[in-house]
């Protein structure tokens, strides 16, 4: 398995280690309910170096985001970051990514850890125009410290003031006494917080100077089960359950990062755009249990009659809301919030119903 900079720490902190993406991980440490709290009241600080980086550089870096990416790369100004995907040939996801504009002709892409070939792949074999591409996966270290104390922390190991920072905004400068770390009002944690980016060198430096500026709020080392639980309680997708290469951004919801602008032609735009106006004959859904039970991944989704209409892509019990909470595709009819399901577990059909993400209230 590979290693990020921090898995020695990991395994020395007791964290209970698992595979994912070919690192070796940790999934939790003092409990998914009690990190999970943790970083909704205090502070968090999740490992996520093994999500991958790519730079996109030169004249034609633009012009090659126009033609990978859904989303409208033209509108980002340096400093701001855009949540977008990259449509494939056949109407599904190739994966999901984060776009940080540095300057006009330099952009950083942040895709998942278990599709870093495959999107440097899909990159470099769709690069028709010319841009310069790097992968610098290898190169970079990550840490997202999250929660509504994460702001205090960090504040006291950069002079950059972290306030002046809006959502989906980054900088680069001085923290923890490193010169050029990248710091992103970003996170998939629906807690608030920021990410940061350094050379793996810098790694253990600045995780105890967190650790350190993080004391008094309680900080502590977050696993990527709750992880997985609280990106869920928001709704958000997760590559490999919710979408994938046979999910359509409509289909998903993502219609809000899937821009059909005037010479914007993504990679199958014609159909994307036809469902758009058209409509789709699955959705993806929220949904909260109203019998007692806990959704999980495959789980059958059944109308009142007990016949199939879709399947559960993520499913848990919501550490704040103490229901069974999930996602998952359903026939369009039954997408409405408020309608009426049932989930098939192991043959029991227990009732749940439709609602508008995110389920933390």
């Amino acid at each position: 398995m590979k290693t990020t900079p921090f898995t020695e720490k990991h395994i020395s902190l007791g964290a209970k280690m698992h595979e994912f993406a070919g690192y070796n991980m940790p999934i939790e440490y003092s409990g998914i309910i009690d990190e999970h709290m943790t970083v909704c009241q205090g502070v968090g600080v999740f490992d996520v170096s093994h999500m991958g980086e790519f730079w996109v550089k030169g004249p034609q870096a633009l012009a090659f985001l126009q033609m990978v990416t859904s989303n409208n790369v033209a509108v980002l100004t340096p400093g701001k970051v855009q949540y977008t995907c990259f449509p494939n040939e056949t109407g599904g996801i190739v994966d999901d990514l984060l776009v940080y504009c540095y300057e006009p002709e330099k952009y950083l892409l942040v895709v998942n850890a278990a599709n870093i070939e495959k999107d440097w792949n899909w990159c470099v074999t769709h690069n028709t125009v010319g841009a310069e591409l790097e992968n610098a996966s290898d190169r970079m270290a990550q840490l997202a410290v999250q929660g509504p104390k994460a702001i205090e922390a960090l504040q006291k190991l950069t002079p950059i003031d972290l306030s002046s920072l809006p959502y989906y905004t980054f900088t680069h400068g001085e923290f923890a006494g490193e010169k050029d770390v990248i710091i992103s009002n970003t996170g998939y944690t629906g807690a608030g917080g920021f990410e940061l980016y350094f050379y793996p060198d810098a790694a253990m430096k600045i995780w105890d100077a967190v650790f350190e500026a993080g004391a008094e709020f309680g900080i502590k080392p977050i696993g990527l089960g709750a992880r997985d639980t609280l990106r869920l309680e928001m709704g958000f997708c997760l590559y490999g359950n919710d979408i994938d290469d046979t999910t359509s951004p409509i289909e998903a919801g993502l219609g809000w990062i899937t821009k059909f602008v005037e010479g914007k032609n993504f990679t199958n735009r014609a159909m994307l755009e036809k469902q758009k106006a058209e409509g789709v004959t699955r959705k993806l859904v929220g949904f909260e249990m109203i019998d007692r039970g806990i959704p999980r991944h495959g789980y059958g989704l059944l109308d009142a009659n007990g016949e199939v209409i879709g399947n559960v892509t993520s499913g848990t019990m919501s550490p704040t809301r103490k229901i069974g909470i999930g996602m998952g595709y359903v026939k369009t009819e039954f997408s409405k919030p408020g309608t009426e399901i049932c989930i098939d577990m192991r043959g029991r059909k227990l009732k749940a119903v439709v609602v508008k993400p995110p389920f933390r209230k």
